[in-house]
């Protein structure tokens, strides 16, 4: 990856935020050491801190004065750790029911491919839902919680966990994720 300063924008008329600028110079190196002590990977780490600083450009409600820039970073680059130790689970899983089905009925390396990106779409689908939802969802399909665990384990009623269900299904349902295996 190209360091952030080689991508923000120099066309007049879109100026960036000096306060990003600022604190990518400031704390990128900090937060890169704080992933990587955190991943334990060096290479998993650089491209989360430059994906935390991406987030910040794409987002529009980046605050004009931050306060703590490394509890802002540190909340920014831990959402984006979850979303990577959620789909390495939810990879992990796949890779596991591949290896459980017998050869007669396991997929081709092509379709496996397909398979793994199908699951890949469908998480940053489910990664748009509010994230109470989503994990009601994921407690429920990826592991196997009924609606009275999901509800405890989540301190809602079981009506809202199935509300939340039908939503995140819809979402799914009505998705356009191009399966053609």
């Amino acid at each position: 990856m190209q360091p952030l300063p080689a991508l923000l924008p120099t066309c007049p008329g879109m100026p960036v935020p000096m306060s990003i600028e600022a604190l990518y110079c400031d704390h990128h190196s900090w937060l890169k050491g704080w992933l990587q002590r955190r991943l334990g990977n060096s290479e998993q780490a650089a491209d989360l801190a430059q994906d935390t600083f991406l987030r910040l450009l794409g987002s529009e409600r980046v605050p004009s004065v931050i306060h703590e820039p490394r509890a802002y970073l540190t909340t920014v680059a831990q959402r984006l750790v979850s979303n990577l130790w959620r789909r390495e689970k939810l990879e992990q899983a796949y890779l596991e029911a591949l290896a459980q089905a017998p050869v007669a009925l396991a997929p081709s390396p092509q379709e496996q491919a397909i398979l793994l990106e199908t699951l890949l779409e469908l998480d940053q689908l489910l990664d748009e839902l509010p994230s109470i939802v989503r994990r009601a969802f994921l407690l429920s399909q990826l592991d196997g919680l009924t609606h009275a665990q999901v509800a405890a384990a989540l301190g809602i009623s079981i009506p809202t966990v199935k509300r939340y269900l039908v939503k995140a299904l819809q979402r799914c349902y009505f998705a356009d994720i191009s399966f053609s295996a």
